[in-house]
């Protein structure tokens, strides 16, 4: 009989970041209201009560350099990693997070979260101990966002499971009425795994759906693992470009302080 008592999991964030970007160069330094990018981020994953740890995953020694300097965990990893996802589960080797562990991965270009999504985001796993991964969810209020293939959209179940994720609207809607149109949801970038699946998940081939869309998330949908969607009433805005930094500025400027 095992009399080894049983220990809570905890849950742990792992940001992400590298400094070479396509489309922004050196994204996570970049300054909104005084601050680096990271810093934000960071700060708000540190207000998140049911976070045990925090720490920035990069290749990158001025990122790392940056961290430090505010006082953050940074853990240096491989600079062949071809997405977040693969640093975030070198990260959590790294960090000796225990098999059991949540470990919530929080995109560092998205600045102005709200800390209690990670609570939202990670909950389901502590609730049942056989769920793999949850990820996030919002209801788009935007139209020009339901036909924007930078904004994936999803549809679940009942249950509230992921059945697919597409850059293209769904559901589609072959014969829309004026008085009944159909709910959109967009994936927000935040998602918790249990530190044993998410190793596991990126040891997996690529999907095939995986490849045509460019998103990882239909990797484990392909190969028959379960995706938790929380539904959030906080949108979040994600930074791809300068246009997108100088949105984030403006209302990071409105907000009464830049902390969270």
């Amino acid at each position: 009989m095992d009399l080894m008592p049983r220990t809570e999991p905890k849950v742990v964030a792992i940001i992400p970041a590298r400094y070479h970007s396509s489309r922004f160069e050196g994204k996570p330094l970049a300054a909104i209201c005084g601050k680096p990018m990271i810093q934000h981020v960071y700060e708000r994953a540190q207000a998140a009560p049911i976070l045990s740890r925090v720490a920035v995953a990069t290749d990158d020694e001025r990122i790392a350099h940056c961290v430090r300097g505010f006082g953050g965990e940074v853990v240096m990893t491989s600079s062949d990693h071809r997405s977040g996802t693969d640093r975030l589960a070198e990260a959590a080797t790294l960090m000796d997070i225990r098999e059991q562990d949540v470990v919530v991965n929080i995109q560092g270009d998205q600045p102005l979260f709200m800390a209690e999504i990670v609570a939202q985001v990670a909950q389901p796993l502590l609730d049942d101990p056989l769920l793999p991964m949850a990820t996030l969810i919002y209801k788009i209020v935007r139209q020009e966002e339901i036909n924007d293939p930078n904004h994936v959209k999803t549809v679940f179940d009942r249950q509230g499971m992921a059945l697919y994720f597409s850059r293209a609207p769904i559901p589609f809607c072959r014969q829309p009425q004026e008085k009944e149109t159909p709910s959109y949801y967009k994936h927000l970038g935040f998602y918790a795994y249990r530190k044993e699946f998410l190793l596991n998940f990126v040891a997996l081939p690529e999907g095939e759906w995986e490849r045509y869309e460019k998103l990882e998330q239909l990797r484990a949908l392909e190969y028959g693992y379960g995706i938790k969607v929380v539904l959030t009433g906080h949108d979040s805005i994600e930074v791809d470009t300068p246009a997108d930094l100088r949105r984030v500025e403006a209302l990071c400027e409105d907000i009464s302080g830049t902390t969270p």
